[in-house]
């Protein structure tokens, strides 16, 4: 079997969604510029009431034998780096070779170690897993070595949900009803806010709290944006609330303040979600530097390398629990790991209705848990009922 073509679609559809789909976003590095920090979210255009545009790239692998793979969705700039970088590389090759093809592809793109290069692989790999799986007949996940349970545990990633104090516990509490066991927030302020932010981070964590009562986890999203005194600082005034973690405290390059947090902070520290293959990751942990570890199966390298990443972990005691964009890749991943390797699937609500508003089975959590799939392949099937309009991009 060879592969024959690599094609880019954009998908064109339109959801169906009342009133305002992002109702805040996050805190961001940027904040630090006052133009910046008033921008809103607005991460989906509005059609009309009650609809949105929906628009996504999708890489699709074909072969001799008319088997195909597909991964996404994925971004325009990692499209172009597809097209003009990893296709000619691909051409001809045997599909199932997936070590030989990362290997090939990572050493002739030394500039793209991290970065758009190494997300464009990251897409490539997983649809050539989902290809692989198609060709054996079974999920990906048996192909891992797999499954090692049937059902995953899943937690409610809010962002994108309103910050307003009472929708917050009114959300906090519809996630507990609906079967999580924990739940992630995110953060509006940082250091450049002041006392007036500070009291309102803090308040934010006393509502969830409050909301979900003492059984349910709470974990906190910096987003890269605060720095090691503040972030030691908001640790001890939110230890009182046990958060499970408190997540990328600061920009991803800083290794070494990440580690200094981590001694000093009174509540664990997660990391690696902007951190890409092996060698990022065993950065952080030969300081030291996090309590889990979040790459994303489409930024970090795709399955092949998440799964040297898993491994390399575990020899840590540190676990994975890969960050949410593109869950039914990663469900693949963790079910074939043990629990204390992967033990969390992370759910981003608003963002995987719309990764996943093309796909025809979507992975959604039923009472906090997802249920593995024994379809084929890693369950990338597009649902052309939704498809309003496809472009090829050449």
């Amino acid at each position: 079997m060879k592969i024959t073509a690599v094609r880019l679609y954009e998908l064109r559809g339109e959801m169906a969604f009342e009133g305002e789909f992002w109702e805040e976003r996050l805190i961001r590095p940027v904040d630090i510029y006052p133009e910046h920090k008033t921008q809103g979210a607005g991460w989906l255009r509005q059609v009309e009431e009650g609809r949105y545009d929906m628009r996504s790239i999708f890489c699709e692998i074909e072969t001799d034998e008319g088997l195909t793979g597909i991964g996404g969705p994925t971004t325009e700039d990692q499209a172009f780096v597809i097209r003009r970088e990893i296709a000619p590389l691909l051409m001809g090759r045997d599909p199932l070779a997936t070590e030989r093809i990362w290997d090939v592809v990572y050493r002739s793109m030394v500039h793209g170690r991290k970065g758009t290069a190494m997300m464009a692989l990251s897409v490539v790999d997983c649809a050539l897993w989902d290809l692989k799986g198609k060709w054996a007949g079974v999920p990906v996940y048996q192909l891992l070595g797999g499954p090692v349970r049937e059902r995953i545990p899943a937690y409610a990633s809010a962002l994108g949900f309103s910050l307003e104090p009472e929708k917050v516990a009114a959300q906090a509490k519809r996630f507990v009803d609906e079967g999580y066991g924990a739940t992630k927030w995110f953060f509006r302020h940082g250091p450049t806010d002041g006392v007036e932010g500070i009291n309102k981070n803090v308040e934010l964590v006393e509502t969830l709290r409050d909301a979900v009562g003492p059984d349910v986890d709470l974990m906190l999203d910096c987003w890269m944006s605060w720095d090691v005194p503040y972030t030691v600082a908001m640790a001890d005034r939110l230890a009182v609330y046990h958060p499970r973690w408190l997540e990328e405290p600061v920009l991803p390059d800083k290794i070494a303040q990440y580690a200094e947090i981590r001694r000093r902070s009174a509540v664990p520290i997660s990391g690696g979600e902007h951190e890409y293959t092996r060698w990022g990751i065993k950065a952080l942990l030969e300081a030291g530097a996090v309590d889990v570890l979040q790459p994303d199966i489409y930024w970090a390298g795709g399955i092949s390398e998440m799964l040297k990443i898993c491994a390399l972990a575990s020899a840590y005691d540190i676990p994975v629990i890969p960050h949410g964009h593109s869950v039914p890749a990663t469900v693949h991943l963790i079910a074939a790991h043990p629990v204390t390797v992967c033990p969390l699937l992370e759910y981003l609500v608003k963002w995987n209705t719309v990764h996943q508003f093309f796909l025809a089975e979507p992975v959604v959590p039923v009472d906090g848990h997802v249920t593995l799939s024994s379809t084929p392949g890693i369950g990338m099937a597009l649902d052309e009922d939704k498809v309003l309009e496809r472009r090829e991009l050449g």
